[in-house]
């Protein structure tokens, strides 16, 4: 009987655990899978019918009449001082949201325990929601965040329907010089000197070779760690070390590098984007899996959840997610379906997620169609061995 107590004990203890855990899901229905929207434009979400899996609201008494029956939730954080303002409209209403600001760094956590502010509450029984200067019952006041601020968005519609979300994000700065580089210049010159080494990133249509505005996002060395805008960039670099780079343009496919630079000398890195359009493809090499399985690494959590997020700001777009595994000779049997499992596991963590299962097909294409017909090294057969999505 203690022996059963104790379980008894652990079990609810783990229960409990996993109802406060932000991580426990990925779903767009739920705070912890909020779609990430790491630029202002113009967007096309869709609902998934459904609540998500966390009851995120339960903290609040004042939400207590209002239930996660058809939720979707966007992510946002002020990379600068700016004042933020939104429209949002479905084809058939209501649409609710409320906007919650963080308190710590997990705004998620700040809402299981009802420690993040609402910014704005709206319970329209109207189609339309927004934030501006221009007020009436369903559009409220702007909302001026501090640099590192992040706010959640959750949107609520009609139980068992899929609407499209229209969303318009404007994001104005309130820094005169940073506002000339965000809306007019293409060039963000960060140095201190115009004689000053740095590292010079500049952003490409990899059909046209033209600039291409972009949000740039640097991580891995603190004193350059931030978001950015603009299409050609000159940056100090004052440690050597390596920067993950993530790049969002509107109409592109999105792009995640790791690049080396060095402080004291040039450094110089040209990143091309592919636009949208039929029968175009991107290559995600970070989705790997266990040798020989369809499951997933825990390594491909991050690029799974960006995948996620790419799709569900692109609804319109339908896609194949492909398959290819690495082998040598002739395409076999076992690499074939090895393949297919691969490329299926993908479109059902999609799905599972809140990305219409519609809009995707899965093929899995075995080593037919290799990067390295002759691979000899280890990131040879990575590459071949590799996930692909290609719009239809």
């Amino acid at each position: 009987m203690k022996y059963i107590a104790s379980l008894l004990s652990v079990l609810c203890t783990l229960l409990v655990t996993a109802q406060n855990n932000p991580n426990l899901s990925d779903a767009i229905s739920d705070c912890s899978g909020a779609v990430s929207i790491l630029q202002p434009g113009t967007f096309e979400l869709q609902f998934t019918s459904k609540g998500g899996v966390v009851e995120d609201l339960d903290a609040y008494p004042s939400l207590s009449d209002i239930t996660e029956k058809n939720s979707l939730w966007c992510s946002f954080k002020a990379s600068y001082d700016g004042r933020f303002t939104l429209s949002a409209d479905v084809s058939n209403g209501p649409l609710q949201m409320i906007i919650f600001e963080n308190e710590t760094k997990d705004v998620c956590d700040d809402i299981y325990r009802g420690k993040a502010e609402i910014r704005r509450l709206i319970l329209s029984k109207d189609s339309h929601v927004g934030l501006d200067l221009v007020t009436s019952a369903n559009v409220l006041y702007p909302i001026d965040l501090k640099a590192g601020k992040h706010i959640m968005i959750c949107f609520l519609s009609i139980p068992k329907e899929k609407p499209k979300l229209n969303l318009a994000i404007k994001f104005e700065p309130q820094d005169g010089e940073l506002k000339e580089a965000n809306a007019d210049s293409k060039v963000v010159d960060l140095r201190s000197s115009k004689d000053e080494d740095g590292l010079s990133i500049m952003i490409r249509d990899a059909e046209t070779g033209n600039p291409v505005v972009s949000n740039l996002t640097i991580t891995g060395i603190k004193s350059m760690a931030a978001l950015y805008n603009g299409s050609d960039f000159l940056i100090a670099v004052e440690k050597s070390g390596k920067i993950q780079l993530r790049v969002d343009a509107e109409g592109y496919f999105f792009v995640d590098r790791e690049e080396p630079v060095s402080a004291g000398s040039d450094n110089e890195i040209v990143i091309w984007l592919e636009p949208l359009g039929e029968g175009k493809s991107m290559q995600i090499d970070e989705i790997e899996f266990y040798p020989g399985s369809s499951e997933f690494l825990p390594t491909a959590e991050p690029k799974l959840r960006r995948l996620k997020d790419f799709l569900a700001l692109n609804s319109s777009v339908k896609v194949e997610i492909q398959g290819h595994v690495h082998a040598t000779g002739d395409n076999s049997h076992e690499g074939q379906k090895l393949s297919e499992a691969r490329a299926k596991k993908v479109l059902n963590y999609l799905a599972e997620n809140g990305i219409e299962k519609s809009r995707m097909t899965a093929v899995g294409y075995g080593n037919t169609k290799p990067i390295y017909e002759n691979a000899k090294f280890a990131y040879e057969e990575q590459a071949n061995r590799r996930v692909e999505i290609k719009v239809l």
